[in-house]
């Protein structure tokens, strides 16, 4: 085998690389260094903007099999055959903390799926929780902002924290999830995956009907108390990130089993809770989760920055037989991902292997811009229609018309009987047992007791209480009990 060459970024064999060139041995360094300067300069831009919410994440590649009949709901393709499989790549992620944040802490997690299909690339972006924070994206720059870095104290304050959520009473089902037992998990491989979102899957007869995706993890939902989180964060500060890249290496090839849930279009408009409110789920027993198929995760990536920091998803990458729906967080995501990409990344970032269709280059009249690798063949036009056997336009149906009435305006009456901030969230604690009630209680105590104004806390407090009077009953005495001591 021959010996490799090192070389200069334009290929030119380097003769020195432990050398600089200079004047005379000892002498200042000669500003004809090519090799020296083209080192300096490219290491002084290795960095790229991080991402401002789920900075720190880990990926690996792997295939989903469908393994049951949705035709009657979708004609997406890559669903249409039972055994048919998909090659996909998936990127978890906290999401408040920067990039050299720790795994292992309380935290939502991102579920950020990209199938390769044969009609182009089908991106579903979620989290390990069926809901959010927020429901209007209107919102969202502030509760990032704090959940973020204090601009003053350049750390994360529970003032800032427990104030956005006094202020977002509809973030009570969240805090819930969080603070209960799967707020933090053991590792990417044990906690399930959400779409959270609502999607209008359509089938080949025009038949619309609104959907929610959950993968169940099928090696157990293992999660960590507040204390294991801790010692294992001392311990490994990339604890997830070591165990799905471990795994993988060993052959133990983590799986999840998809299930989605259905609702005819036609009940959205009647269902007692606003069937695209991210802030509620569908109970089971109203919709019941129905399986489609497996998602397997088996080859980890050769270089995590290409890879995995430079993944790019964003949720309006649809396939036909697949769309949005009326869900406002969801809409006002279909712009901020891929607008966060073209500035991250460029404007060509989907020319990157991770993020290219593997059905061959896209085929349209975008040109031109930073870092172009693709301009169509020597003889294409940059226009549309042409007479010169250009990519035209085809009949792919997406997604079934939504029907829209109402005024314009930010303030409308609710249109479903459970449309409450509090009702679910209330559901929740009532699920748990005796001791996950004891650890739930004690994980809000602890950060809500640092809490230096009086009226935050007593807004918080009066969220638990809304929701369930025994709720609110303990954690209010645990919150005095921690602020007594």
């Amino acid at each position: 085998m021959a010996k490799r060459v090192l070389t200069t970024e334009s290929g030119a064999p380097v003769a020195d690389n432990q050398n600089s060139a200079t004047a005379g041995v000892g002498g200042p360094i000669l500003l004809q260094d090519q090799h020296l300067l083209e080192k300096l300069a490219r290491f002084n831009r290795e960095r790229i903007p991080e991402r401002v919410v789920h900075a720190r994440g880990s990926g690996a590649y792997g295939y989903f099999e469908v393994t049951d009949d949705v035709t009657g709901f979708t004609r997406a393709d890559f669903l249409s055959e039972v055994g048919r499989r998909t090659e996909t790549f998936i990127r978890f992620s906290t999401v408040a903390d920067s990039l050299g944040g720790a795994d292992a802490v309380r935290d939502p997690r991102g579920f950020a799926l990209k199938f390769y299909t044969d009609e182009g690339n089908y991106d579903l972006v979620g989290n390990n929780t069926p809901v959010f924070f927020i429901k209007d994206p209107i919102k969202f720059p502030d509760f990032i902002h704090s959940q973020k870095r204090d601009p003053f104290t350049g750390k994360q304050e529970p003032d800032n924290v427990w104030d956005f959520w006094a202020h977002a009473p509809e973030a009570t089902h969240q805090v819930t999830w969080l603070m209960g037992d799967r707020g933090i998990p053991a590792s990417y491989r044990h906690m399930n995956g959400y779409g959270s979102h609502t999607y209008q899957w359509t089938n080949a007869q025009g038949e619309a009907f609104f959907v929610k995706y959950h993968f169940k993890t099928n090696q157990g939902v293992r999660s960590l108390a507040a204390d294991q989180a801790a010692e294992l964060v001392g311990k490994d500060a990339n604890s997830h990130q070591t165990d799905l890249l471990q795994a993988i290496e060993r052959g133990i090839n983590p799986s999840w089993t998809l299930h989605v849930q259905v609702m005819p279009a036609a009940e959205a408009a009647d269902y007692r809770f606003n069937p695209f409110d991210l802030t509620k789920v569908w109970p089971h027993s109203d919709y019941p989760l129905q399986r489609v198929g497996r998602l397997v995760l088996d080859r980890n990536p050769d270089n995590v920055f290409a890879e995995v920091e430079q993944a790019a998803f964003s949720p309006n990458n649809f396939v036909p037989g697949i769309g949005p729906s009326p869900d406002k967080m969801l809409q006002g995501r279909l712009f901020a991902y891929a607008d966060a990409h073209r500035y991250r990344l460029g404007v060509n970032h989907t020319h990157l292997p991770v993020n290219a269709p593997r059905t061959g280059a896209a085929d349209n009249y975008g040109r031109d811009g930073l870092m172009a690798t693709r301009n169509g063949s020597r003889h294409d036009k940059n226009y549309e229609p042409n007479s010169y056997d250009g990519p035209a336009q085809t009949d792919a149906a997406f997604a079934a018309p939504l029907a829209v009435q109402g005024w314009t305006g930010t303030h409308e009456a609710p249109a479903h009987t459970k449309d409450d901030d509090f009702f679910q969230a209330g559901e929740l604690f009532r699920l748990m047992s005796e001791d996950e009630k004891d650890r739930l209680v004690t994980n809000i105590a602890g950060g809500l007791s640092q809490v230096t104004r009086d009226d935050v806390i007593e807004k918080n407090l009066a969220h638990f209480h809304a929701a369930d009077a025994d709720y609110g009953r303990r954690v209010e005495e645990a919150v005095r009990a921690l602020r007594e001591d």
